[in-house]
């Protein structure tokens, strides 16, 4: 419905809200190019200025990067998702291998303790769209499907800081798969999560945050061996 406050703060404030939410909600997800500038200013019924002001402040705020001859496109889904892309965008990949170990072995801890048939349920299916997804071939679908089973195992939790800081996390961890991963998958660094969700289904703590805390190194290991050199601790 076009917008028809006659203030313009207001109309760039709502014009940001409405853009914001497409991206939440995933209407455009994360990688995604969103409308071109004059399909923007169709759909909302505003002038270019305020749909321009508009992207360039969720640019400004880590959500978008307009670039310049291809597009806007979406790169984080909240400004402390964009934020932390910015900020650990040139991070030590072992650094960040640390991080990602520390978190997803709590994590999982907490999932063998608290998971419920629920949470079973949606770690066995997202484990078989993960393994499917790999049969497939396709890098992106595969990442995307890895992220999934990763957020649902730290959904098991039950720890709402925990769950809303991987969220925040997850475009980044998008990323640093794409690194690990390539543009092709590799039969020979396939990673199996089923001893994960099986020591979870136990409610095997130490188990699960051992699977957990080891697979970031073991992906840090494989890239390491990509550029000719094995890193430490794989």
């Amino acid at each position: 419905m076009p917008l028809t406050s006659p203030r313009r703060s207001a109309l760039v404030d709502q014009v940001i809200a409405q853009l914001r939410n497409q991206i939440t909600t995933g209407e455009w997800p994360v990688g995604s190019r969103i409308p071109t500038e004059p399909e923007l200013v169709e759909l909302m019924g505003v002038a270019r200025n305020t749909v321009r002001e508009a992207v360039r402040a969720l640019a400004h705020n880590g959500l978008l990067d307009i670039r310049q001859g291809s597009g806007t496109y979406v790169i984080a889904t909240s400004e402390l998702a964009g934020v932390m892309h910015r900020r650990f965008a040139g991070a030590d990949p072992r650094h960040i291998a640390e991080l990602r170990s520390t978190l997803e072995s709590s994590a999982a801890r907490l999932a063998a303790e608290r998971r419920t048939a629920r949470d079973l349920v949606q770690l066995d299916a997202l484990l078989a769209r993960r393994e499917e997804a790999w049969s497939g071939g396709d890098a992106e679908p595969f990442i995307a499907a890895d992220v999934a089973l990763h957020m649902a195992v730290v959904a098991a939790s039950h720890n709402d800081v925990l769950i809303e800081l991987y969220a925040d996390l997850g475009d980044l961890v998008a990323d640093w798969l794409r690194t690990d991963v390539g543009t092709e998958l590799d039969p020979a660094s396939h990673l199996d999560h089923a001893r994960l969700i099986e020591a979870i289904r136990r409610g095997d703590g130490d188990a699960a945050a051992s699977e957990a805390a080891g697979y970031p190194f073991v992906c840090l290991a494989e890239e390491g061996r990509a550029a000719g050199f094995t890193a430490a601790g794989g």
